[in-house]
């Protein structure tokens, strides 16, 4: 028995569409992860960018459970003394709440060169709104998937 190693020409690449109203924010990032890996596919090989390109709308919408909201992101801008921090209400009312999302997905990626390339492949707007109808995406229901993947406000 031989082990499957995919290759460049093996590789299909699909269109998704998330629509992030009312989702729970880390079950939304682990599926979304997943998919921008590949590890969806049978034929998933852990050196080769095999994940589908993702869209993701509505992700000033996104929900967080616990005090989470009120949870401080650090981070540092290389001066002595130059730590900062806003919490997730202020980046989700702010200029640019897809951030939010982006930062999730990214810290359930592994680092490496890897990653970064396929953090290309995903999208975030924080509106309904998005530049991608010529691709066709296919709209996956991650609402549907599990009844814990939502919250009411």
């Amino acid at each position: 028995m031989k082990t499957f190693t995919a290759t460049p020409s093996d590789i299909d690449k699909k269109w998704i569409l998330i629509d992030a109203e009312g989702v729970v924010l880390g079950r939304l990032a682990s599926i979304v992860a997943m998919r921008l890996r590949g590890k969806h596919k049978p034929s998933f090989t852990p050196h080769m960018d095999m994940g589908d390109n993702v869209i993701i709308i509505n992700a000033d919408k996104i929900q967080l459970t616990g005090n989470k909201r009120e949870k401080p992101n650090y981070w540092h801008t290389g001066h002595p003394g130059g730590i900062k921090s806003r919490t997730n209400a202020e980046i989700l009312e702010g200029k640019y709440p897809e951030r939010v999302l982006t930062q999730a997905v990214k810290r359930m990626l592994p680092g490496g060169p890897l990653s970064r390339q396929q953090m290309t492949n995903l999208r975030v707007y924080a509106s309904a709104d998005h530049p991608h109808e010529a691709q066709s995406p296919e709209v996956l229901d991650v609402k549907a998937m599990n009844k814990k993947n939502t919250r009411s406000a």
